[in-house]
C-alpha cells in the first residue's frame, strides 16, 4: 500500500479476515471498540420480516430473546448484576451442546449442516454480549470488575474447548476442501474459510499437552487482560485534579463551567475537577497558563498504569507478552506478530513496518519545525523555559494563532454536540439515504438517562434499517475514549435482521441549559465513531461472520467519514455559534482549511510511536524486554523520538494492545487505513459533485460499507477506486514531502 501500494494491496487474492467467531471472540477484547443504537416511534413501514425459529425460554433476563418493537431490543431495565455469571454459564453450556450436535450428526459434512450450523450457533451468547459489554464499558464498578473477571475466564475456557474440538474442525476442514466449496457463492466461500481459519490458527491442530497448555494460556491471558483494563480505569478514577478559582487562568468559560459541574458530582462543590481522561486533559493542557498544573495533569494522564501500588501494569504487560509468544510458538510461529498479521492486509510485520518507516522520518522532521516555532514564541514572551511535553499543546495553540490567526476556542464556540449529531444525520442522509427519527416514548429501554435512541429508516421508502443508540457523556464507571459496538448485526440467512448499533463518547457534559461544546479533534472523533455505526447499519451480508473485520482495514471506513466534518455543507448548515446561532464566518472557515496540516508532526508522531512500539513488543523475545517502560524508553530513543512528544498511548495504559487482542500488533492499522482514507477522499474531492457526488457515494456504500467482510478488502477497494491505493495521498494530506 504505498508504492508499497501496488505490492501490498495486490497480495494474493485470498481470505483476509479477522479471526472472530461471530461475537464470541470479542469477549476477550471487549475493552477495545463497541457501539449501540436507539429506537423511535412505532414505524408504520417497519420491515416485519423476522427470524422464524423455535425460541427457547429463559428465566435469566440476560439471556431472553430481545423483546418489544424493532424485532426486539435489549431490555436494559431488567439487568441485574447477579445474573451475569449464571447467564454466562448457561449460554456457554448451551453453545457447547450446539457444537456437539453439529459433530454428532450422521450426515456427511456440508456447507449447510456444518458451516451454516456454526453461524447459527450461540444466539444466547450473542444476546448476553449486549449486557456484558454495557456493564464493563459503561457501568463499571468494583463489583462489576469482579464479575467481569469471572465471565472472561469462562469465555476463555469456552474458546479453548471450541477451538480444540478436533471432530468439529474435521467437519469444517472437510467442507473447505470439498468439491462443494467450488460451487458456493463468494460470500459462502469466504465464510467457510473464516470458520476454517478460526480453528486452524487457534489451536485446533494441537494435541495432548500442547493443547492443554494452549487452553491454560488463554485462561491466564483472559485474567491478565481484565486486570490490565481495570488497573487503568482505577487510575483514571483515582487521579482527579481539583482546582480553586485562582487556578483557572487561561481556561475558556465553557470548560470552567463543565469542570465545576464535574467537581460537584465528585463531592467537591465550589471547586473545578480536571478528570484523568483525554477529553478533560487535552483542553486543559491547551489553555491553562499554570505550567506546574499542566505538568501535574499531564503526569496524571500519561502515568496511568505506571503509578506505585497495586494498579501498576508493568508485570501484567511482561506476563502477557511471554504468554502470547509461548502460545504462538505452540502453533509453530516465529512470534506473535507473524501469527497476527498472517491474515491481515499487511500479511507480514515487514510490510507494516515498511509503511511506518516511510512516514516516520517526515513526522519527526515536522516535530522539530513545530518545536522551533513554539520555542521562538516562548523566548519572545520571556518564558525562560525549554518546551516540554506538557507545554506542547499550549504553545502549539499560540503558534496557531500567530501563523493563522486561529483560536481553537473560537472554533469550539461553533461545535455544539447536538448540532454535530444533526450534521452526522445529514451526511448519512446524503450518502446512505438514511433518516434518523428520535425515539422519545420510552419504548426502547436504555441503561442510563444520558442514552438516547433513534430509529434509522431509508429515506423515501421508510424501510426500517435499525436503531442507533448514543451515550455521549463521561461519568464514573465509564471507560475513557470513544467506541462503537453493535448489539445485533444485519444477516439474512435465517430471515432478515435489523441492526442495533451504538456510539459511546466521553464529552464533558455542560451544565443544565447550556450547549455542550467540543474541540475540533473531538468532533472528528465523533464523526469517526459514527462511521463505525454506519458501517454496521449499511451491512447487506447474509451470514454473521461476514460482519467481522480485518483489523488493518476496519478503521478505514470510520476514518473516511471524518472528512465530511469539514465539507462546506456541514460547516454552513450545522457549525453555528452556540449563542448567536450564526454560521461560522467564511474567514474562520478559510483559516481552518489553511491550517489543515497544522501540528501534523505532533499528531502523526504520537500515534506512530505507539504503533511502532506495539510492533517492537511483539517481535522481540519477551525475555530480552525486561522492564516494559524502560524498553519503551530505549526503543523510542533509538529511532529518534522527539523528547517533546510521548506515545499517544504509553505502554502501561495501552488498552488497545494489552486489555485484549483486538489491536495487538495491529495498531499500525490506523495508518494503513489512513492511506486508503486519503486516497478515497481524493476520489470524492476530484468528483464533479465533490464529497456528495452521487456516483462516488454509491460506490462507497456498495463496495466499502455494505459488503462488510464478505469480500476481500483489497478487491473491494479496487472496485471502489478502480485501482490500488497510493501512500502519496497520505503524504499530501499531512503536508509531508512525498519522497524522503
Amino acid at each position: 500500500m504505498v508504492n508499497i501500494a501496488i505490492q501490498l494491496l495486490t497480495i494474493k487474492k485470498s481470505e483476509h479476515t479477522e479471526n472472530t467467531m461471530k461475537l464470541n471472540m470479542s469477549f476477550l477484547s471487549a475493552a477495545v471498540c463497541l457501539a449501540l443504537a436507539g429506537c423511535g416511534t412505532t414505524p408504520s413501514t417497519q420491515d416485519t420480516t423476522t427470524v422464524e425459529k423455535v425460541q427457547k425460554q429463559y428465566s435469566n433476563p440476560l439471556l431472553k430473546e430481545f423483546s418489544g418493537l424493532y424485532q426486539g431490543v435489549p431490555q436494559f431495565g431488567e439487568m441485574k448484576l447477579e445474573d451475569l455469571v449464571p447467564a454466562a454459564e448457561i449460554a456457554l453450556a448451551e453453545h457447547l451442546s450446539e457444537l456437539d450436535a453439529i459433530v454428532n450428526t450422521s450426515e456427511a459434512p456440508t456447507f449447510e449442516n456444518t458451516i451454516v450450523a456454526l453461524e447459527r450457533s450461540g444466539s444466547a451468547t450473542n444476546r448476553l454480549y449486549a449486557f456484558f459489554v454495557t456493564y464493563i464499558t459503561n457501568l463499571s464498578s468494583e463489583e462489576v470488575r469482579e464479575k467481569q473477571a469471572q465471565v472472561m475466564a469462562k469465555f476463555s475456557e469456552f474458546d479453548s474447548k471450541r477451538n480444540q474440538n478436533k471432530a468439529l474442525f474435521k467437519r469444517v476442514k472437510a467442507v473447505y476442501e470439498s468439491p462443494e466449496y467450488k460451487t458456493l457463492s463468494p460470500e459462502q466461500q469466504r465464510v467457510t474459510w473464516t470458520q476454517y481459519n478460526s480453528f486452524a490458527r487457534n489451536g485446533a491442530t494441537l494435541e495432548g499437552e500442547a493443547a492443554k497448555r494452549y487452553a491454560d494460556i488463554n485462561l491466564e491471558l483472559s485474567k491478565l487482560y481484565t486486570k490490565f483494563g481495570n488497573n487503568v480505569l482505577s487510575d483514571e478514577e483515582g487521579y482527579t485534579t481539583f482546582l480553586n478559582k485562582d487556578q483557572l487562568s487561561g481556561l475558556p468559560q465553557a470548560f470552567i463551567d463543565s469542570a465545576a459541574s464535574a467537581a460537584e458530582k465528585k463531592g467537591q462543590p465550589g471547586k473545578y475537577a480536571i478528570t484523568n481522561t483525554r477529553s478533560s486533559m487535552d483542553p486543559f493542557l491547551t489553555y491553562s497558563t499554570e505550567r506546574e498544573l499542566r505538568k501535574q495533569v499531564w503526569q496524571n494522564y500519561y502515568s496511568r498504569g505506571n503509578n506505585a501500588g497495586e494498579h501498576n501494569n508493568k508485570e501484567v504487560i511482561s506476563e502477557i507478552l511471554k504468554l502470547r509468544r509461548e502460545r504462538v510458538e505452540l502453533l509453530g510461529y516465529k512470534d506473535y506478530a507473524h501469527w497476527r498479521l498472517e491474515d491481515r492486509m499487511a500479511k507480514t510485520p515487514a510490510n507494516a513496518i515498511a509503511l511506518m518507516d516511510k512516514v516516520w522520518p517526515a513526522a519527526i522532521a515536522r516535530v522539530k519545525e513545530e518545536v522551533a516555532d513554539m520555542q521562538a514564541i516562548a523566548d519572545k514572551e520571556g518564558a525562560k523555559i525549554t518546551i516540554e511535553p506538557w507545554d506542547y499543546r499550549f504553545y502549539a495553540e499560540k503558534v496557531r494563532k500567530a501563523k493563522y490567526d486561529l483560536d481553537s476556542n473560537e472554533i469550539k464556540q461553533y461545535l455544539q454536540l447536538d448540532k454535530l449529531t444533526d450534521a452526522m444525520f445529514y451526511v448519512a442522509g446524503r450518502l446512505f439515504n438514511y433518516e434518523f427519527t428520535p425515539i422519545t416514548d420510552g419504548s426502547v429501554p436504555v441503561y442510563h438517562a444520558d442514552v438516547k435512541v433513534w430509529e434509522v429508516k431509508e429515506k423515501g421508502t421508510g424501510k426500517h434499517i435499525g436503531l442507533w443508540y448514543l451515550d455521549p457523556f463521561a461519568r464514573k464507571g465509564k471507560r475513557s475514549g470513544a467506541w462503537a459496538v453493535s448489539f445485533r448485526n444485519h444477516t439474512s440467512f435465517d430471515g432478515k435482521t435489523n441492526v442495533l448499533s451504538t456510539n459511546n463518547s466521553n464529552f464533558v457534559k455542560a451544565p443544565e441549559g447550556q450547549a455542550t461544546l467540543v474541540s475540533w479533534s473531538d468532533a472528528e472523533t465523533y464523526f469517526h465513531e459514527f462511521g463505525h455505526s454506519l458501517h454496521a447499519l449499511s451491512s447487506n451480508v447474509k451470514y454473521p461472520s461476514s460482519n467481522s473485520g480485518v483489523r488493518d482495514y476496519t478503521e478505514f471506513q470510520s476514518q473516511l467519514l471524518e472528512r465530511w466534518l469539514s465539507s462546506d455543507e456541514v460547516i454552513n448548515r450545522f457549525l453555528l455559534h452556540h449563542e448567536t446561532g450564526k454560521p461560522m464566518p467564511k474567514s474562520l472557515v478559510e483559516k481552518i482549511k489553511q491550517s489543515a496540516t497544522f501540528n501534523q508532526g505532533f499528531a502523526t508522531t504520537e500515534y506512530l510511536a505507539s504503533a511502532i512500539m506495539d510492533m517492537k513488543f511483539h517481535t522481540t523475545d519477551p525475555d530480552k524486554i525486561g522492564d516494559p517502560v524502560a524498553f519503551e524508553k530505549a526503543q523510542l530513543e533509538a529511532i529518534g523520538m522527539p523528547s517533546e512528544v510521548v506515545m499517544r498511548h504509553r505502554t502501561t495504559h495501552f488498552g488497545h494492545v494489552f486489555s485484549g487482542e483486538g489491536y495487538a500488533t495491529a495498531y499500525y492499522g490506523y495508518l494503513w487505513a489512513e492511506v486508503l482514507t486519503s486516497d478515497a477522499a481524493e476520489a470524492f474531492a476530484n468528483a464533479p459533485g465533490g464529497f456528495y457526488d452521487k456516483e462516488v457515494a454509491k460506490r462507497l456504500v456498495d463496495y466499502l460499507f455494505a459488503v462488510r467482510n464478505a469480500m476481500d478488502p483489497a478487491e473491494a477497494y479496487r472496485k471502489f477506486r478502480g485501482r490500488d491505493a497510493d501512500v502519496s495521498a497520505l503524504m499530501r494530506d499531512r503536508g509531508f514531502p512525498e519522497t524522503m
